[in-house]
């Protein structure tokens, strides 16, 4: 249980940092229906439990022994950032009776929402080197000082802590949302898009210091 407790407390002090990731969850919970916020916050679970267990097994040594490969996420992820941003100044915020009237007038249209938030997901937790790296020297340094059978409970406490961060922000979130005005949340939307364009931004300008 004591394994599980520090894997769980490490796992909170993991998430948190990475602002792109929640981000994405909180604007999704702000101008999202409930059930498209719920499907966010699953969408970053899967990826970012895939993350911390890739990070806890070394694959972030990767990252720092080619260095093509972290020039290659940078640009990548760089461009596709900036693409999310760009698309959250133009999207509108959507409203509970909004999101109900999709349902029942385009489901092909879901289908492709949801594609749009899985690869949404996956681009906010895996085009980000610096957290790859983050997470490698942190959950690295714990997995070279447990044994297999402690190794176990600690990194079932890191998945927990992703699970009830991800959930609990977004449900929290949700259940006050509707206290802010359809205008603010637009503004919400606006702000979220600028703040991830600045970060696509950013990771240009590491690939382009890095190439010259």
């Amino acid at each position: 249980m004591g394994f599980y407790l520090q894997g769980l407390t490490v796992g909170l002090a993991y998430i948190a940092p990475i602002g792109m990731q929640n981000l994405f969850v909180i604007n999704s919970a702000m101008t999202k229906t409930r059930r498209r916020a719920m499907i966010t916050a699953i969408s970053v679970i899967v990826f970012d439990v895939a993350l911390s267990l890739s990070c806890f097994f070394g694959i972030g040594t990767l990252m720092q022994r080619y260095e093509w490969l972290q020039l290659a996420v940078l640009a990548l992820g760089g461009l596709v950032v900036i693409r999310i941003g760009a698309g959250l100044l133009r999207s509108k915020p959507e409203t509970a009776g909004s999101g109900v009237a999709r349902a029942n007038h385009d489901q092909g249209g879901n289908a492709e929402d949801l594609g749009k938030t899985i690869s949404t997901a996956c681009v906010v937790t895996w085009c980000n080197p610096q957290a790859i790296i983050d997470g490698t020297l942190m959950l690295g340094a714990f997995s070279a000082t447990l044994t297999a059978a402690q190794s176990t409970p600690f990194i079932v406490g890191v998945e927990t802590a992703s699970v009830c961060w991800f959930i609990g922000l977004t449900l929290i979130i949700s259940a006050f949302r509707d206290r802010f005005s359809p205008k603010v949340l637009d503004v919400l939307n606006k702000v979220c898009g600028v703040v991830i364009i600045a970060y696509g931004v950013k990771l240009l300008a590491e690939f382009a210091m890095a190439v010259l």
